[in-house]
């Protein structure tokens, strides 16, 4: 937010011509719609907040508020201002830049509301269970319905945003032909170097600005990870130094400002700081990643390695864009797991490089995908899902079922996933494609038994008998992209580590030597229980 006042108080100065520059008007709304991105951001990361919203439509919403309103209409404004700088001339028509400005403005209106309002709609009816909370009252494609006229107006939206910038194209573009390009050399005075621009470290380091910032953030830190009482005591530390900061900052401000431009002139000190920054901010991302991946940190599950005719499927997966509709992470709220399965763990993904995790749903989410559907389903719906569900909003993928898999590149690929630790067992390159090409063949198997209608290539041989339709699937994508979606929840159990056994607790006496401390009294034995008589039929 601090950027975005920055940003509108610097446009204070151009106010009176807020109604007739499009310029103007194009800043103000982009650095608006920053603001409001900045605080959507943190508002989604509340828990209650993201279980409402993510994986529905609201998460894309927030996305093109900021794409559409901060990146778009920035880039627009500065399209306006510099192309009659660069053509020494004016702006071939300002009333066709405030034209693309408002339908520019009610198109991200319609576009974004329309996301917010569908994506509330599909979470609160996904979330929705009966009075018993252990039933499922809407179905997923009965959420997709129900946001289908808020997908037209969204289409609406963007079309008068594009239609916006297709009006700038040709103002710039009679701009420049009304117009000379400009070019000349202009002399600028340049200032000799100053004697001062040579900073000692110890100014660098040792001045309010950096002792401030830095306690101030330890302290913070210590709040978030230290026990209960002492996290309060950390965060009253953390206040003090910044209400002293800002006293100190009151009672000199220029000694800040001077510490601000002597580190701007010096370029080492500069960078060593901003060096330091990105290493700790970097760190503060990586170090946490890193250290989950550990097998400790499985929970209770580890995936399974994916076989080399899978991780094609995977490849194909990723390719075709499934995974921008489908998730692969179930939560731990009572709809998902009902849903969808019990809740994903973290050792369930950890060979995935990628991840497939998500953050829309257009689809049902498919970490338990495995085993739940036949081989045949899975045909089915990829060539026509309107065949099995005639609600279905997945598109057709008939192309599958003739184009081959690159059996060939597996070996390059299954030596990336070994560098980045996956333990795939050691194969020759031969020895990888047979396996493929063997599981492809038991898949494509059971499909032909099934008797499943194959959508033969134009200038392809149609198979005549099974052998020759089994042979022709087997080396299609299809079968590769059944095997992974077949693989996908399958997991290995992990014992969890032992615990130690809890101490029992005992009185503290205090001011007593340990050898003049009374001993614990011993329990009373419990008399054993007698045992049972025996029947006859047990006798």
């Amino acid at each position: 937010w601090g950027g975005m006042i920055n940003g509108l108080l610097t446009l204070r100065g151009a106010w009176d011509k807020l109604r007739t520059d499009p310029v103007i008007k194009f800043f103000v709304v982009a650095i608006t719609f920053y603001g409001m991105s900045t605080f959507e951001g943190p508002l989604l990361s509340i828990r209650s907040v993201s279980a409402l919203a993510h994986y529905t439509d609201w998460i894309v919403g927030h996305v093109h508020s900021g794409t559409l309103g901060w990146n778009g209409f920035m880039a627009a404004g500065m399209f306006y201002w510099l192309a009659p700088r660069f053509w020494r001339t004016k702006l071939w028509s300002t009333n066709l830049a405030n034209f693309h400005f408002w339908i520019g403005t009610i198109g991200i209106l319609l576009y974004v509301a329309s996301l917010w309002f569908a994506g509330i709609i599909q979470g609160l009816m996904l979330n929705q269970t009966d009075e018993t909370g252990t039933r499922l009252v809407n179905e997923f494609v009965q959420t997709v319905d129900k946001i289908s006229l808020l997908m037209l107006t969204r289409a609406i939206g963007g079309t008068l945003y594009l239609s916006g910038f297709v009006l700038l194209v040709i103002n710039i573009w009679k701009t420049a032909k009304s117009g000379k390009a400009a070019n000349e050399v202009r002399e600028v005075f340049e200032d000799p170097a100053m004697e001062k621009d040579r900073m000692a470290w110890g100014a660098v380091f040792r001045n309010d600005p950096i002792a401030y910032t830095f306690w101030g953030l330890f302290f913070g830190i210590l709040w978030f990870f230290l026990p209960p009482g002492a996290s309060h005591m950390a965060l009253v530390v953390t206040l003090g130094f910044a209400a002293l900061a800002t006293y100190r900052f009151k009672q000199n401000p220029s000694s800040w400002a001077k510490w601000y431009d002597n580190v701007s002139e010096n370029y080492l000190p500069f960078t060593v700081l901003v060096v330091i920054a990105v290493v700790i901010g970097g760190a503060v991302q990586i170090i946490p990643t890193v250290t989950v991946s550990r097998a400790m940190n499985v929970e209770d599950r580890l995936q399974k390695v994916y076989t080399p005719l899978e991780l094609a499927g995977r490849d194909i997966y990723i390719s075709e864009g499934c995974y921008n509709c489908h998730s692969q992470m179930i939560r731990t709220l009572v709809p998902d797991v009902l849903r969808y399965g019990d809740y994903s763990r973290l050792g369930e993904s950890i060979y995935d490089h990628p991840f497939q995790w998500g953050s829309k749903r257009t689809g049902p989410d498919l970490a338990r995908e495995g085993g739940v559907r036949g081989d045949s389903w899975h045909y089915l719906h990829l060539l026509n899902p309107r065949d099995l569900n005639p609600q279905s909003r997945m598109p057709n993928y008939p192309w599958l079922a003739q184009k081959k898999t690159d059996f060939a590149s597996l070996p390059g690929k299954i030596a990336v996933q070994q560098r980045l630790g996956v333990p795939f067992p050691i194969m020759t390159p031969e020895e990888i494609e047979q396996h493929a090409r063997e599981q492809a063949l038991e898949v494509a198997t059971r499909l032909v038994t099934d008797k499943v209608r194959i959508p033969v290539r134009k200038g392809d041989k149609e198979p005549t008998n099974e052998t020759e339709a089994r042979d022709y699937l087997a080396g299609t994508k299809i079968v590769a992209l059944i095997s992974y979606l077949q693989k996908l929840g399958s997991f290995e159990p992990v014992a969890p580590p032992e615990k130690p056994e809890p101490s029992k607790p005992r009185t503290i006496l205090p001011g007593i030597p340990d050898e003049l401390r009374p001993a614990p009294k011993a329990e009373p034995a419990k008399p054993e229980a007698a045992a049972p008589a025996l029947t006859t039929a047990e006798n």
